[in-house]
């Protein structure tokens, strides 16, 4: 941690190093000096507190707020406090309040130009959105009545130590719980014996900041959350859905997942997934257990992810793969060379705000899932599993369903659910007809390059150091194919415009009923097969 000390009381600007540039007594020419002294240099303005040189505070929003509060009392609070003292960029920011809130909150978001927003009346809790003004993306300011009597009581109510810290907006701490001790221990610690008590979301709110922080949780905080784990089931379905997502979103997921197993949340929020610890695979899978093949296909994925991302593939995706690096090479040529609309499709955000690339990952966690439902064992003590695919769609659609998931996002994990094992048939005998490519998206949907990507990350959990390189080759050209034609060749094969319609084959004198669009979809088939390419035989294929 750098000793900005000597700066104390003074305002400073930081290259991209933390090392100092510029120091003054505004922050106007505090900024001028910094851009005088390092004009290509990206430069970020700070105050340096007189109470905790060590921790240089952001110029906004703090600096206008101290402006915008006059006498009333306030404090940065919780997480971003945490996030503040571990240097990590901060998109939220939270605020205990002394006395009413949302009159206070209005003002400032009339002051500040944002959008005031009422979050909870009886709780008095307010939000104010406004533009980040260097990054102009959308930052949150909540702001919460203190709970009990003061700033220490509110803080004892909360769920971590490390979440139980507040800061003024000068710059001095408050730490009832030993929150600082933990952060340099690197330990995820229950405030008090109440506290998943209190509010059981707390227990994979515990587990995900452990993954978010690559922190450990603390012993008896790990008792205490095998004790409560049932009591999970108390939470509205939003919340356990909301948590869900964010340890979704970590990389790596696994291991957050699998320490939700270990501590008996995983089978009261997903026991299909949970289920799958007791279900046995054969050759070729090289992990036995079900449930660890399937954390193996989430690794897979963001391996995949991080490399069109431009990111080193992280250590984990090979530890738990185990995939030779020629079949890593191998992926990257023939993903890269699409990663510009491979990324736009990844990163569209679907109902709810959850990205095709996070449900990608819920696809691979869920797509087994089925398994532990149609296992059969045949007389030469061969494991089967068939249907899975269709079994495993249906329970992803009651489980998401009971998650409160949105309709488009649950249809599109079910879709990866369901066809999964598409690309199976379609590697016998590479590269696919158009008749075939076309049948497969007009099965799955927008769900279709979802479906691809998985089936890659699924083969190399399945097969992992036992890959060949001929059955991968083929499964890459099956692949290339697939997504060159739905990014390339939409109109031709995916989706090729209707010849004639069905106003066209009445008048054709084709009577009206369930023949209409049979015929139709028999003709679009044979048009994105290449067999049809006017409207003149598309009237001689119906007649």
């Amino acid at each position: 941690m750098t000793d900005y000390s000597p700066y104390a009381g003074h305002w400073v600007t930081l290259n991209e190093t933390d090392a100092v540039v510029s120091v003054g007594v505004t922050p106007e020419e505090t900024r001028r000096a910094g851009r005088q002294a390092r004009p290509k240099d990206r430069l970020r303005l700070v105050w340096i507190s007189p109470h905790r040189p060590h921790l240089p505070l952001p110029e906004w929003p703090l600096r206008p707020l101290r402006a915008l509060v006059g006498q009333r009392q306030i404090w940065l609070a919780g997480g971003a406090v945490r996030d503040l003292l571990l240097n990590r960029p901060l998109h939220d920011w939270d605020f205990a309040v002394a006395g009413p809130t949302r009159t206070l909150t209005r003002h400032i978001a009339n002051a500040l130009g944002g959008a005031y927003v009422t979050l909870d009346a009886d709780r008095d809790t307010a939000r104010v959105v406004i533009p980040d003004p260097v990054t102009h993306t959308p930052i949150t300011l909540d702001f919460a009545a203190l709970r009990g009597g003061s700033i220490e009581e509110d803080l004892l109510w909360r769920d971590l130590t490390i979440n139980a810290m507040a800061l003024t907006l000068d710059g001095q701490l408050l730490d009832p719980t030993g929150g600082q001790r933990d952060l340099q221990a690197c330990l995820v610690r229950a405030t008090s014996d109440q506290t998943f008590r209190d509010d059981p979301a707390r227990l994979l709110r515990a587990v995900r900041v452990a993954g978010e922080l690559k922190f450990r949780i603390e012993q008896q905080t790990l008792v205490d959350i095998r004790k409560h784990a049932a009591s999970i089931t108390n939470v509205a379905a939003e919340r356990v859905q909301a948590e869900l997502l964010r340890i979704l979103h970590l990389v790596p997921a696994a291991d957050s997942l699998r320490l939700a197993e270990s501590l008996g949340l995983l089978s009261q929020v997903l026991p299909e997934l949970s289920a799958l610890a007791e279900v046995r695979q054969s050759w070729p899978h090289h992990y036995a257990n079900t449930l660890e093949h399937s954390l193996a296909a989430v690794s897979a994925a963001e391996g995949l992810l991080a490399a069109l991302r431009g990111l080193a593939r992280p250590a984990h995706v090979k530890n738990a793969v185990h995939a030779p690096s020629w079949a890593w090479k191998l992926l990257d040529e023939t993903l890269l060379p699409l990663q510009v609309p491979l990324l736009a499709y990844l990163n569209t955000i679907l109902t709810g705000g959850m990205p095709r690339a996070d449900l990608l990952k819920w696809g691979a966690l869920l797509h087994d899932i089925g398994k532990a439902q149609t296992r059969t064992v045949d007389e030469q003590a061969h494991t089967h599993f068939y249907g899975h695919e269709e079994t495993g769609a249906q329970m992803a659609d009651t489980r998401l369903t009971a998650l409160r998931f949105p309709n488009k996002t649950r249809r599109f994990v079910v879709t990866l659910v369901a066809e999964h094992m598409r690309l199976i048939g379609l590697n016998r005998d590479p590269p696919p007809s158009r008749r075939a490519i076309y049948r497969f998206y007009r099965d799955a949907g927008e769900a279709g390059v979802g479906v691809v990507l998985l089936a890659l990350a699924d083969t190399l959990a399945i097969w992992g150091p036992q890959l060949e390189r001929d059955y991968w080759q083929r499964c890459l050209t099956v692949a290339e194919t697939l997504l060159q034609d739905y990014f390339h060749h939409q109109e031709e094969v995916v989706s090729p415009p209707p010849l004639l319609t069905g106003h066209d084959l009445l008048a054709m004198g084709i009577p009206e009923g369930p023949d209409i669009g049979r015929l139709l979809a028999q003709l679009r088939e044979a048009q994105a097969a290449g067999e049809i390419k006017t409207r003149e035989e598309a009237s001689d294929f119906v007649t």
